[in-house]
């Protein structure tokens, strides 16, 4: 087993940290990590790319401090089209990318959790630009189970 430094260097002795090197590009699990930050209104906001010939989101995790309303700057520096499936509570929200484009949405995700987004188009998930943003917080009291409390470890 490895450690999160130790894997970082073997995806890159084996190859696997590039696009099209031993058929994967990005494996799930790796990338960056980076936080939304927030305005004084409690409305958050983060950028995510897609660097050139990286295929993968830049931050491939986005992490927000609590549930609401994010708005995300998407930036497509790769010399390919993709597109971003996002996940929003009601609807999901697909913008294509071109090359060299940019794009805006605006998601409400207002409980914790993990929500998945990706590029479906061609086979853009299958070689790696597939993300994560992650809600922190509690579940609120009306989300909670009615069950009687339950044994702490």
């Amino acid at each position: 087993m490895t450690t999160a430094p130790e894997r970082t260097d073997l995806l890159k002795e084996l190859g696997l940290d590039v696009q099209n090197h031993a058929t994967l590009g990005r494996v799930l699990g790796t990338g960056k990590i980076g936080r939304a930050s927030e305005g004084s209104d409690g409305r958050m906001q983060a950028t995510i790319r897609i660097n050139e010939d990286e295929l993968m989101w830049d931050p491939s995790i986005l992490v927000m401090p609590h549930g609401g309303d994010i708005d995300l700057e998407l930036v497509n520096d790769d010399k390919n089209t993709h597109c971003a499936l996002l996940p929003s509570n009601g609807d999901r929200k697909f913008i294509w990318l071109v090359n060299h484009s940019r794009g805006r949405a605006t998601l409400n995700l207002d409980g914790p959790g993990y929500y998945w987004y990706s590029s479906p188009t061609g086979n853009d998930e299958g070689r790696g630009l597939t993300g994560a943003i992650v809600v922190l917080g509690d579940a609120p009291p009306e989300a909670r189970l009615d069950r009687p409390d339950q044994p702490q470890p």
